[in-house]
């Protein structure tokens, strides 16, 4: 396989992740210190640590699956890949830039169903690119738990909105 394929397929979820946490997270911070949160949340510098580490080992448990010797499901890991990865920079959009905080917490739903068949998808091409996605499935599985409780506790908030 080409070199620079594998670069690219390791380098795009975390410059994506990079660009939208440019343009559509820039007063995150700020929202994320006004808003009421829900126990267990964690303190926001946490999340550009946590996000770099996701995106780049996304893209790399893709590198291996697709790398993977006689892949039948060529497809289904490529699909899967994508439509998570535009899934997870939808939310962002959603949460952040155009505070549609109600829809960003049904979609983080909709990405965690999409994270659990994407690493599915990976699993079944090759077992270590599966395991890579635990940490991804865990923090997706949180964040849904963050969003939610976020929501419950400013949905009645007007500078939530």
């Amino acid at each position: 396989m080409s070199l620079i394929k594998n670069i690219a397929r390791i380098t795009v979820p975390f410059i994506g992740g990079n660009l939208i946490g440019k343009f559509a997270v820039k007063n995150a911070r700020k929202d994320y210190r006004k808003n009421v949160k829900p126990p267990f949340s964690p303190p926001g510098y946490v999340f550009p640590i946590v996000w770099p580490i996701l995106y780049t080992s996304m893209g790399i448990a893709y590198t291996i699956a697709k790398n993977t010797k006689n892949i039948k499901n060529t497809k289904s890991v490529t699909n899967s890949h994508y439509t998570q990865l535009g899934l997870n920079y939808l939310w962002s959009l959603l949460y952040f830039k155009y505070k549609l905080r109600g829809s960003a917490l049904i979609e983080s739903y909709v990405l965690l169903l999409a994270v659990i068949v994407m690493s599915i998808n990976f699993y079944k091409t090759n077992k270590f690119s599966g395991l890579i996605m635990i940490p991804y499935i865990m923090w997706s599985t949180f964040a849904s738990y963050l969003t939610t409780g976020n929501w419950i506790l400013n949905k009645d908030n007007p500078d939530y909105h």
